[in-house]
């Protein structure tokens, strides 16, 4: 047994405070990169480096390795050393009014564009009144109307000078003008007119028919000239807003020369202001008309103004932005409505960026979970991607069952680099799933959740320590508690040769630590602070663990740590709570018996044990096949269970201690309560390595503490785990003083000698057993067995007369 057992220097790693070469970590730089995660980094250099189109990136990794702070650290260095992306506006679309254009302008022009037409637009309220009012306008309103008059009365005395040639008389009523005729120049009334001889009433009648022709086509050169005069005074007034207007803009469109659509912006503003001329009139004052309703109001010349979309103005570089909740309004830009007489209306100046417009030029951060929880943003994410630009839309729309006319804004162009942030299974699922994931995302970024142990990456967790202190003013460390810090690392990886990269629970640690040493009013943080924060961590989530030992002390549960059971043995399983997990021990009982059932796995037939457990069962039967069947059929049935099990069983690590029980009832040799045993194992026999060796050894320790040590009790483990050792200091030293043992063993003959204390033995040349070995009593048993069967087989032909 003594070539199996373990020292005690094989069942940790102590980190050497010796090899830091400072007092505290308070005379330490600052960390300046990640550590350990050079695959990563790699990748989003190159995926940052490159332009082509889908090269976008997703990072995966466990939460915690530092994801999200490497991504936002390396984009705000490298974004310094970037140009600024260019301002973004939009304005009045003067067509039909719902499509409001965007206007590009560079990085800072887009707040002055907006100052200098906001001045311009207060200049324009106040200028376009008073050109209504002002006493030129009226002196060519006047004389536009008076030559219309002079023309209107010409035509008007021509006509009177004919009629009166005739002896007819025009005359002003009520309803125009009116053919009358006369008599010695008197007008002729209605009896005298019929009193008149027939020739002459024909006479007068045919006369005034052709003067009637004449009036009505003097009547008709009025209308005319009524319209002229009209449209001359809206001439005249449009010249003289297109004057005033020019002036107004003139200073501006020599400022914004260098840019066309500003310039073409300010044409279609003017052309806008002539064609509302009606509007710019002086009124009375707005009135309430019937029903509620308000008359004719002041014109409003917000159309005019600029809606800033983007503002680059104060930035430094190229944008980084993180959107923590990538709605589908939060991520492409919204329409916001206000309610109006109980109308929800809405224009170009209540367009609003979302993240991809500010990201735009930059970067845009956004967690792979988030962006598929939210309705639509996957989606148009992609589709962006796809046609290179960001189009604001209604998404509501498409759900309404009448269609309401709403804002359709110019999409703008596209340039942006996206960084998706996610765990593994997320990256493969979409990955296999998504046609078009794998055509925008080419370039992924894989957190590792551990690193390797060297002394480079050992002092780059001291610069870690470090940072976490100055940055966050808590006390410094000294060598030994960066030591304690650097052993947990690699605890929570369980490997001597790896060291863990989730920094978020080295994070705590240091901050649990320095609260700690705070409280004891020391100025440094030592390993017995970072031990005590150990600690305090178990005890605050270690309630359940501690109810299932009081469980086990007071007999309920049933182990055994004395004396020899055959084809009963300790098994080791973990329980996982949360973020924290413990061993215990579960006792497994084996029967064995003649008949055809092969290996029943009782958890199996009551739907308690996963796919994996029943995997490892399996197995079982493949091992006993290989080994004892060659030269005769197996007889065998067997049962094998967990006692005392009322959940659910998962994994293979108990599948030696369960070959072992078998080997055990089969050969009647009885197995050393003392010892617990956990490892997987193949057809061949061969021990593997599984998970959660501290936590199962430790375990079984605290079980052989509460009911007294003997000096014989420990633990078998698969020798490919003695790396994976990092047991607490307690047994270590538990171990040390022979009180408690770990064997480590590579194969089940070995581990079988070491539970039964007899020798497994090995095959021979002729394919026997060496007498008195564990093999051979399971050989002959085995044989017994299929002997027994063939006889009753052969008794039970006989009975029936076959």
């Amino acid at each position: 047994m003594k070539q199996y057992r373990l020292s005690p220097e094989e069942l940790t790693w102590r980190c050497d405070p010796a090899q830091f070469e400072f007092e505290t970590t308070e005379k330490l730089c600052c960390l300046e990169e990640m550590i350990g995660q050079n695959r990563a980094l790699t990748a989003i250099e190159f995926g940052l480096g490159i332009e082509a189109d889908g090269f976008n990136i997703f990072i995966l990794g466990e939460p915690g390795t530092g994801r999200s702070t490497t991504i936002r650290t390396l984009l705000e260095q490298r974004s310094l050393k970037e140009s600024v992306p260019d301002d973004w506006c939009y304005v009045q679309d003067f067509g039909d009014g719902s499509r409001p254009t965007n206007i590009r302008l560079p990085a800072g022009k887009g707040k002055n564009y907006q100052k200098d037409v906001d001045a311009l637009v207060v200049q324009m309220a106040a200028a376009i009144p008073k050109l209504f009012e002002s006493k030129e306008y009226e002196q060519a309103k006047n004389q536009i109307a008076s030559e219309s008059q002079e023309q209107n009365k010409k035509l008007v005395q021509e006509l009177e000078e004919q009629v009166n040639k005739e002896g007819f008389l025009l005359q002003r009523t009520v309803g125009g003008l009116v053919l009358v005729p006369t008599k010695d120049d008197e007008p002729l009334s209605q009896r005298d007119f019929a009193d008149l001889a027939e020739a002459e009433r024909q006479a007068i009648e045919e006369k005034g028919a052709v003067l009637q022709d004449q009036l009505n086509e003097v009547l008709r050169k009025g209308v005319e000239l009524e319209k002229a005069m009209r449209a001359a005074t809206l001439k005249m007034e449009k010249d003289f807003l297109s004057r005033t207007m020019c002036h107004i803009y003139e200073d501006l469109a020599e400022k914004y020369q260098k840019y066309p659509k500003v310039l073409a912006h300010f044409e279609n503003c003017m052309k806008d202001i002539q064609d509302r001329v009606d509007e710019f009139r002086p009124s009375q004052g707005a009135q309430m008309l019937p029903g509620g309703k308000m008359g004719r109001q002041e014109p409003s010349f917000d159309r005019y103004r600029i809606n800033l979309f983007v503002d680059n103005g104060e930035a430094t570089g190229a944008p980084v932005v993180y959107e923590a909740n990538p709605t589908y309004f939060n991520l492409f830009g919204r329409i916001e409505h206000i309610i109006q007489s109980g109308t929800a209306t809405t224009n170009f100046t209540m367009v609003k960026p979302g993240a991809l417009h500010r990201a735009n030029g930059g970067y845009l951060i956004l967690d792979c979970r988030e962006i598929l929880i939210n309705l639509f943003s996957y989606e148009a994410l992609k589709r962006c991607l796809r046609n290179g630009e960001v189009k604001i839309e209604d998404m509501a729309e498409q759900y309404r069952l009448i269609a309401t006319v709403s804002l359709k804004p110019e999409a703008i162009p596209l340039r942006c680099k996206v960084v998706l942030i996610g765990i593994p299974w997320l990256y493969y699922l979409l990955y296999q799933l998504d046609p078009d994931f794998r055509k925008y995302f080419k370039v992924m970024a894989d957190f590792d959740r551990m690193m390797d142990n060297t002394w480079e990456n050992v002092q780059q967790y001291a610069l870690f320590v470090a940072t976490k202190c100055q940055k966050e003013k808590l006390l410094p460390f000294s060598p030994g508690g960066v030591a304690r810090v650097v052993e947990h690392a690699a605890r929570l990886i369980d490997d001597k040769h790896r060291l863990s990269s989730r920094f978020i629970d080295v994070a705590d640690l240091i901050r649990e630590a320095a609260f700690f040493a705070k409280r004891h009013n020391v100025e440094t943080v030592e390993r017995e602070h970072v031990e005590l924060a150990i600690e305090s961590k178990i005890y605050r989530s270690n309630r359940v663990e501690e109810r299932v030992q009081e469980l086990i002390d007071d007999g309920t549960l049933l182990i055994d740590t004395e004396g020899e059971v055959a084809g009963q043995l300790n098994g080791l399983s973990v329980f996982m709570l949360g973020d924290y997990a413990f061993g215990r021990p579960a006792r497994i009982t084996v029967r064995t018996f003649m008949g055809k059932g092969g290996v029943v796995n009782i958890e199996r037939e009551a739907k308690l044990s996963g796919p994996i457990y029943d995997k490892g069962l399996l197995i079982l039967s493949g091992f006993i096949g290989d080994r004892f069947a060659q030269d005769k059929p197996l007889a065998l049935a067997a049962s094998i269970c967990f006692e005392q099990s009322y959940g659910g069983v998962e994994g293979d690590s108990a599948s030696s201690a369960e070959l072992y029980g078998l080997l055990s009832s089969l050969s009647g040799l009885p197995i050393n309560q003392a010892i617990a045993v956990t490892g997987s194992v193949n057809q061949r026999g061969q021990v593997q390595s599984i998970g959660g060796v501290n936590e199962k050894i430790e375990g079984f320790y605290v079980v052989c503490k509460a009911k007294g040590f003997t000096g014989k009790q420990g633990v078998i483990i698969p020798a490919s785990n003695v790396r994976n050792l990092m047991l607490k200091q307690e047994v270590v030293e538990a171990v040390a003083a022979g009180r408690f043992h770990v064997w480590a063993v590579s194969d089940i003959d070995q581990g079988i000698e070491l539970l039964t204390g007899v020798p497994a033995g090995e095959r021979q040349e002729d394919g026997s057993w060496p007498q008195g070995t564990v093999n051979y009593l399971v050989d002959e048993r085995l044989r017994e067995m299929a002997e027994s069967i063939l006889k009753f087989s052969r008794e039970e032909e006989k009975g029936s007369g076959i």
